[in-house]
């Protein structure tokens, strides 16, 4: 039997049971959020024993040799003394600059942090409401063009933090963010290899960022930014993306609607088949897809199908937090 010494407490992993759902079967309240290894909210160190391998694929280098690891996916097969990030250690205090609806359920927040905050355009921070309850939001900001950090928050339905962000946040206050995470950002060396960038919903926030980064660091191959909603309605940034394709020959911006009604200067349909039909031979391509969860696993298959190497295909699924395991 597994055992897990957290503070002056120590208990038994049933077999196949997290850290994280031992501890709050403890009754420890151990930020987290996902549940499957995306946001990262659930960070936690292990200052004895050697955490899985699995617990930490998707962390930075210096945080696996510092022997973090993610709480909600490991199950570790020897024991673990475990704390949570040290105060300060990696959470950073954050103003909010700015806050902007983009259109009825998208609202632009901008940050500035009270320290240099080490990040690339595209991925992803932690925010808390409070000091167990956070959410993985990504970043539209480039660190190189913007003054702030820029996240693009949709409310969802009964969403805790979303809701709080939207209804009860305010110019002025200040708020607790971690991170960054992710791998989904633009990677210069190959200024010359095509970009195809799939988006849905507030998954536009990272492939903003992702764009501009690309355009700033001189990339002269295509880049083709197709993103896509129900409706019109549920797009925004369209002026902005229009502009940048106007004064920028190298980049084309397709808006794409899959509901009935399709406004003029829209393609019609899903997004993931409208660029897929569009670009159907992937091969030496890089691509970016993010948003819908559902849409993200179709088209990484499919754009797997059509020619691109798994190294060149980068995703970030938006995820609703998961219900607590009984």
């Amino acid at each position: 039997m597994v055992t897990i010494r957290y503070r002056d407490d120590r208990c038994e992993l049933a077999p196949g049971q997290s850290v994280l759902d031992a501890l709050l079967e403890r009754g420890y309240d151990i930020p987290h959020s996902c549940r499957n290894g995306t946001c990262q909210t659930c960070l936690m160190r292990a200052t004895e024993g050697n955490p899985p391998e699995e617990s930490q694929k998707d962390l930075s280098p210096t945080l696996r040799l510092r022997s973090h690891f993610l709480a909600c996916v490991c199950r570790p097969d020897e024991d673990l003394t475990v704390s949570v990030p040290a105060e300060g250690e990696s959470t950073l205090t954050a103003v909010v600059r700015r806050l902007e609806p983009l259109n009825a359920d998208i609202l632009r927040v901008e940050l500035a942090v009270d320290e240099p905050f080490d990040y690339r355009a595209g991925q992803f921070l932690n925010l808390f409401m409070d000091e167990m309850l956070g959410r993985s939001y990504s970043l539209a900001s480039v660190p190189e063009l913007d003054e702030y950090l820029e996240l693009h928050v949709r409310r969802l339905p009964d969403g805790r933090v979303s809701g709080w962000i939207h209804d009860e946040l305010r110019v002025g206050q200040t708020l607790a963010v971690r991170g960054p995470g992710g791998n989904c950002f633009y990677v210069p060396g190959q200024p010359e290899q095509p970009l195809l960038l799939i988006g849905t919903g507030s998954g536009l926030a990272p492939l903003y960022g992702i764009l501009r980064d690309a355009l700033r660091h001189g990339h002269t191959g295509p880049i083709r930014l197709f993103h896509g909603s129900r409706s019109a309605d549920g797009l925004y940034l369209t002026g902005e993306l229009r502009e940048l394709a106007r004064t920028h020959a190298q980049f084309d911006y397709v808006p794409c609607v899959s509901g009935p009604e399709v406004p003029s200067q829209h393609a019609t349909g899903r997004v993931h088949d409208v660029a897929l039909t569009d670009t159907p031979d992937l091969k030496g391509w890089r691509v970016y897809l993010c948003g819908h969860p559902d849409m993200v696993q179709q088209a990484q298959m499919r754009a797997y199908i059509a020619g691109a190497s798994l190294t060149d295909i980068h995703a970030d699924a938006f995820v609703s937090p998961a219900p607590a395991a009984s």
